[in-house]
């Protein structure tokens, strides 16, 4: 018989406070015998091997994991906030199942231990599914510099602008001017958390955070009050790399956490996105070294260029490159031609303007009258002509 759903929630919840997420082992155990029977197995040792018994032995020792389940899912009620589960069903992101293809051969222990969430906790009103069905994550470094935090922004505006959701995890640096830049074109952002959805950290982002709840969405995998512990920075990044259709990294020195984010994003078959920066820069090392080390990564220098990486085949390509274009560009092929056998200082004629362009004399004495009227040529005393100056034309 198929528990309730309010069984299976808590019996989540508790799991994922015995052991920390995307934890191998509890993930297997779930698919098999489901939430309730699993928690109930580790308890009392009938279902868990020694190494996920010893990992849960601590925190079995310190509390029953249902009182603190229901604890926690009281306190989140009076927040406003909600856990969501996959039993949910269109509101689980199914995308994040994609976390199982780092379970590979070759894979490290911090890949094998990457494996979709149990649980996620929620603050805001939008549909977790629908936020995320169209999402970019835009993160970097902390500590970007002018640069970084205006191309974030800009990154982050034309998103939004164009009906996608960015995503980031709510830090200094480029995380808060991604989230900014969203929020400044009225758009949708979601941050994702590596502590408790009440709280605010970095404390400085307070207000960020919260206009984040109101309008868009704050996500973790940990109960409210739980500590931004460092290693869960690196468990939280798989989330935003598997939750998103492709993931771009802004400014990131050599070690940055960014580049953890786009390396999973990278082994799941999302899009792996780098915005270049100044070669003398330090914020700009790793992007540009995981851009040589990574066949697959991909440079981009804005909005266009990204679109065409996640967007729909054929309908988001990007436009090519052009310089500014010239007055004499809106010319037809044998105008421009002539145009070209003009002197520039010495007058010349008709005749020998249409030797040095190529083209018949009747053809040459049609057309340099309309350029005269166009102010590309100067027509000079005895029916010679000249260029006429760059700033007249057009």
């Amino acid at each position: 018989m198929t528990e309730p759903l309010h069984e299976i929630r808590a019996a989540r919840t508790a799991l994922t406070w015995l052991i920390e997420p995307g934890n191998e082992a509890i993930w297997r155990l779930v698919q098999r015998h489901g939430p309730v029977a699993a928690l109930a197995g580790l308890m009392d040792g009938t279902l868990a091997d020694g190494a996920l018994r010893a990992a849960a032995r601590t925190r079995l020792a310190d509390a029953d994991p249902r009182q603190v389940a229901a604890l926690a899912l009281e306190r989140a009620e009076r927040l406003g906030a909600r856990v969501l589960i996959p039993e949910d069903g269109e509101e689980w992101p199914a995308q994040v199942a994609d976390l199982t293809r780092m379970a590979r051969a070759g894979a490290t222990a911090t890949d094998r231990d990457a494996f979709p969430p149990l649980c996620l906790w929620v603050r805001g009103g939008w549909p977790v599914a629908e936020a995320l069905e169209r999402s970019v994550a835009v993160v970097g470094s902390r500590a970007a510099t002018p640069y970084g935090a205006h191309i974030a922004s800009d990154l982050a505006y034309g998103l939004a602008d164009r009906g996608w959701t960015v995503v980031s995890g709510g830090a200094f640096g480029v995380d808060a001017a991604a989230h900014r830049g969203a929020l400044a074109a009225g758009g949708r952002t979601v941050a994702i958390l590596a502590c408790g959805i009440d709280r605010s950290y970095p404390v400085g982002n307070a207000a960020l955070l919260d206009r984040i709840a109101e309008t868009g969405l704050v996500i973790s995998e940990w109960p409210p009050g739980a500590a931004p512990h460092r290693h869960r920075f690196l468990i939280r990044n798989r989330v935003i790399a598997a939750a998103t259709a492709g993931t771009v990294v802004v400014e990131a020195s050599e070690r940055s956490g960014a580049l953890h984010t786009l390396r999973r994003a990278a082994r799941i078959g999302r899009p792996a996105m780098l915005v270049p920066g100044p070669v003398t820069s330090a914020m700009s090392v790793g992007c540009h070294e995981f851009l040589r080390d990574e066949p697959a990564a991909r440079l981009v220098t804005g909005v266009a260029h990204v679109l065409e990486e996640v967007g729909r085949i054929g309908a988001d390509l990007a436009p090519p490159v052009r310089g500014p274009e010239r007055p004499e560009d809106r010319l037809d092929p044998v105008l421009n031609r002539i145009l070209d056998g003009v002197p520039t200082r010495t007058p010349a004629g008709a005749e020998e303007i249409a030797a040095r362009a190529g083209v018949d004399l009747r053809s040459a004495m049609r057309a340099l009258p309309a350029l005269v009227l166009q102010g590309f040529v100067r027509q000079e005393p005895g029916g010679l002509f000249t260029l006429a100056p760059r700033r007249k034309r057009g």
